[in-house]
């Protein structure tokens, strides 16, 4: 892969909360859009430890989106419970309501938490195919070891040339700001939420209203733990 910086942040996306790929990105470019080219992309593991500081020196970190190979998991196809996210810690631990145009939501779990790459990208977002990506020609940021098997989401530095790529690469971005963020203050996705976001917006406008409507229509999910600060960082 070419063009790329010294450090990537390498995702693969999938069906999630009970959306389609296809449908996610729709909307994802609508949020894109309303934010000046500002979205984030929520993911389930914790970020990098070496983010923090990439944060505070203003890195350049891109994002490089691929398809997973395995078909989506019922649960992500059709949770029982749908979740929407309110605020985030930036990299000085500081807790921030998410920008007014950002819509994360995921399906409910009992850890009280979810992440996000917080992103930016001047092109409308949507599945493509951008050329090969090689996981092998890759290993975790600062930490040596190579890509596993389980990692959605990692930090990586190239440590090799392509061999033979496995995946390709579906859509670029850039991290932003805090650039992998812990997401707190989840509220229920309701009926009349789901309405909403099944009705697709048109435009910028209607996104916006949108996200104010499934923000504020929920009430918090019961059964939930407080995410306890030594899970913010993965490896």
């Amino acid at each position: 892969m070419t063009g790329a910086t010294e450090r990537i942040c390498w995702t693969r996306m999938q069906s999630e909360a009970g959306e389609g790929l296809h449908k996610i990105l729709r909307r994802k470019d609508l949020e894109r859009r309303a934010g000046a080219g500002l979205f984030f992309w929520g993911v389930g593991n914790a970020p990098s430890r070496a983010i923090p500081a990439l944060a505070k020196a203003a890195a350049a970190v891109d994002v490089i989106f691929s398809v997973m190979k395995s078909k989506p998991k019922a649960i992500d196809v059709a949770p029982d419970l749908t979740v929407a996210w309110r605020s985030y810690v930036d990299a000085e631990g500081v807790t921030r309501p998410i920008p007014a145009n950002v819509l994360v939501t995921s399906r409910a779990s009992t850890r009280g938490c979810h992440y996000a790459l917080v992103c930016r990208s001047d092109e409308p977002l949507s599945v493509a195919d951008e050329g090969p990506f090689d996981p092998a020609a890759y290993r975790n940021y600062g930490a040596g070891r190579g890509v596993g098997a389980s990692q959605v989401t990692a930090l990586l530095e190239r440590c090799a040339p392509d061999r033979t790529p496995t995946y390709r690469v579906a859509m670029r971005a850039a991290l932003t700001g805090a650039l992998w963020v812990k997401l707190i203050d989840p509220v229920v996705v309701g009926p009349d939420a789901r309405r909403a976001l099944e009705a697709e917006p048109a435009n910028e406008d209607e996104w916006l209203r949108t996200v104010s409507t499934v923000r504020s229509s929920g009430r918090s999910p019961k059964a939930i733990k407080h995410c306890q600060q030594p899970s913010l960082f993965a490896i």
